[in-house]
């Protein structure tokens, strides 16, 4: 590996600057002078550079230098690198011991190890992997305190090889102590818990949720050597919600390490006066709600067969209220608009909660974190998160509950600009639609909007702020009118009441938000290495056909532009590069000749997948398997990726033959 010059001087300086404090020439002169009178004798007249070497090996000169000049490698921070901020995480080979890496000596961190894991029983009769055989894999993901951590992925097995070192950064960042080091009672105050979720990957790329745990550090600030072990069971999710799936050993640890630890009953009499805050909190609005929900059924009837959600489930089976599910989420660089977060939502797979047996659908609204680490979730997930990108731009979003065609229950997202325009956003696939109400009560021969949305009643609508249910006569979505001030119309909530439960840190039981990841997948490479397994899946299936495959690498290079051109149009509602596209393939067209394209969308990058989906488009498979004269076939990929690793990966199939009559 090669510096630039600039690092290079600025390397050699440090060693120079080491070396003259060392007064490493004025030693290495006293063992030369010692070395010519002692070894050598009055009678020898030349040096060999092995004997001075060996001469000052021996003095221990070498190993002295050694030392000093050992460095700790610091780990860049893309996001702020004008900020010096501590290296996060890191994995140990020896589990028992901590690395080095550059942390502020003024802060507390606490190092959080996973030792194994034990009793994962559904894996018991799993075969051990061959090396280099694809299996099926465990990866562990934690968030603390605004951190994400991710671990190595490791084959599934009954006592899985799960071994990994965080290092957390517990220090306050608040106002007023950011440069005060936080002691064993500022850090008893914290309840914030790590969030820890595990995440299956099947041989096909498809992510399945094992469990969502939150662990409560503050036993290791009873501990006076600083070092705590526990055993942290992990229990599943959805209707498994109460069966353990396995056991992590984990060790804590805190650094520096504490001079006045805390006794443990100190600690469970602060755990236990949390759990009962939270509680008396959650009784008073359930309290509140019932009251409220008396009053709405008061007005009509017929509101008893509204959907008006108030509490959701999680993936641990706890009742939450829905405002608690929405927050509002700056996604610093990694999106520019409110569009783009549009694009980027719709990226994620949708998934329904699986559910043993038959019966009706079950609803599950997974904390953030679950859903960002399986990329995937159901209608309600997409919402909820969509709701909270668009806050953080500062839009006045909803969170709205309603149905679809046939009843269907469903969830989108709805703006209200300043003007008054009502905007509901399809978070499954990113389109936009405007709300033009139709008014029941205008003559017949008014001409009436023809609604574009899918979406046939509404039952309420929330942000992390506020509840709102639809008192209107009828929640048939075309007849609302949104004028959500008008309390004739839409019976709200008190905002102290859902300030009090679903406010960031009103309540222990609450989950943290964590931040956006930036993408960890190179879209130049993936979509090279996709394009490669393309033309090979072309060419065997050409082959099978007994046909020969003739590429043109001219014309895959051209229809780069009208990938891009649609996934700009995706992303910004924007179409524009198709004109150039158009003039560039009649140019590589000859007279005589017919051209052919068919592009098609994925979510995924299995390019098998990939390739088995298009083929079922008879579209597609007229290109794949082209017959004719002077046949040449092209294919072009694109992979766009977007936070969480998401991506939107297009690839365009195309032919051109000579006509023949």
């Amino acid at each position: 590996m090669s510096l630039p010059p600039e690092k290079a001087s600025e390397l050699k300086q440090i060693i120079h600057n080491h070396l003259t404090k060392m007064d490493i020439h004025g030693r290495i002169r006293d063992v030369l002078a010692e070395t010519v009178r002692e070894e050598l004798g009055p009678g020898h007249h030349d040096l060999s550079e092995e004997h001075f070497i060996r001469a000052l090996q021996r003095r221990g000169i070498v190993d002295d230098v050694m030392r000093e000049l050992s460095f700790v490698q610091e780990l860049p921070n893309r996001e702020h690198a004008s900020t010096p901020k501590p290296s996060t995480h890191f994995v140990d080979k020896e589990p028992t011991e901590m690395k080095k890496t550059n942390i502020d000596p003024t802060r507390r961190y606490l190092y959080l190890q996973v030792l194994c894991g034990k009793a994962f029983l559904e894996h018991l009769q799993e075969p051990e992997p061959l090396p280099g055989q694809v299996c099926s894999t465990f990866t562990l993901y934690l968030h603390f305190r605004n951190q994400r951590f991710r671990s190595k992925p490791v084959p599934c097995a009954c006592d899985p090889d799960l071994r990994e070192g965080f290092l957390l950064e517990v220090h306050r960042d608040s106002l007023g102590d950011g440069s005060k080091m936080a002691d064993a009672t500022t850090m008893l105050s914290i309840s914030d818990r790590v969030h820890m979720v595990l995440i299956k990957t099947d041989t096909s790329s498809e992510t399945v949720l094992v469990s969502s745990h939150f662990l409560d550090w503050r036993s290791v600030l009873s501990s006076p050597s600083g070092k705590t072990s526990l055993a942290a069971e992990l229990l599943g999710v959805g209707s498994e919600s109460k069966v353990p799936v396995g056991v992590l050993n984990i060790q804590l640890q805190l650094y520096p390490q504490l001079t006045e630890t805390l006794t443990q009953d100190i600690i469970n009499t602060q755990q236990a006066l949390e759990r009962q805050k939270t509680a008396e909190k959650e009784r008073l609005f359930l309290v509140y709600a019932k009251q409220w929900w008396r009053e709405f059924l008061q007005i009509r009837p017929s509101h008893n067969t509204k959907l008006v959600k108030i509490f959701a489930q999680d993936e641990n089976g706890v009742n939450r209220p829905v405002c608690s599910y929405v927050r509002a989420l700056r996604a610093g660089r990694l999106l520019d608009s409110p569009r783009q977060a549009a694009r980027f939502v719709s990226l994620l797979a949708q998934e329904r909660a699986p559910v043993i047996g038959g019966g009706p659908r079950q609803e599950q609204w997974c904390t953030l974190l679950a859903f960002l680490c399986r990329n995937k979730g159901d209608c309600e997930d997409h919402a909820n998160l969509l709701c909270g990108l668009l806050l953080g731009f500062g839009l006045d979003a909803y969170v709205c509950v309603g149905t679809k065609a046939k009843g269907v229950p469903h969830t989108w997202v709805m703006t209200t600009g300043t003007d008054g325009t009502i905007t509901f956003w399809e978070s499954l696939t990113g389109h936009r639609y405007i709300h033009q109400p139709i008014n029941p009560d205008d003559p017949p021969l008014v001409p009436q909007p023809k609604p574009s949305y899918p979406y046939r009643t509404i039952g309420c609508l929330f942000n992390d702020k506020a509840f709102l249910a639809n008192c209107q006569p009828s929640d048939a979505v075309e007849l609302c009118v949104f004028d959500l001030r008008d309390q004739s119309r839409w019976k709200a909530m008190s905002e102290e009441a859902v300030r009090s439960v679903c406010a960031p840190g009103s309540t222990t039981s609450l989950p943290p938000f964590p931040p956006l990841c930036a993408p960890i997948v190179d879209a130049a490479s993936s979509s090279n290495a996709l394009e490669l397994e393309m033309r090979y899946l072309v060419s065997e299936h050409r082959k099978d056909l007994g046909l020969a495959t003739v590429w043109d690498d001219h014309l895959s290079y051209l229809l780069s532009p009208a990938l891009s051109a649609y996934e700009l149009e995706r992303s910004t509602g924007v179409s524009c590069g198709n004109e150039e596209f158009q003039d560039a393939v009649r140019r590589a067209v000859p007279d005589g000749h017919t051209f052919k394209g068919f592009p098609i969308h994925f979510l995924h990058r299995n390019a098998r997948r990939a390739f088995a989906t298009c083929l079922r488009s008879p579209f597609c498979d007229e290109i794949v398997c082209c017959r004719g004269d002077h046949v040449r076939i092209a294919v072009r990929v694109r992979v766009f990726s977007y936070p969480e690793s998401a991506c939107a990966v297009w690839v365009m199939f195309a032919c051109k033959y000579r006509s023949v009559l």
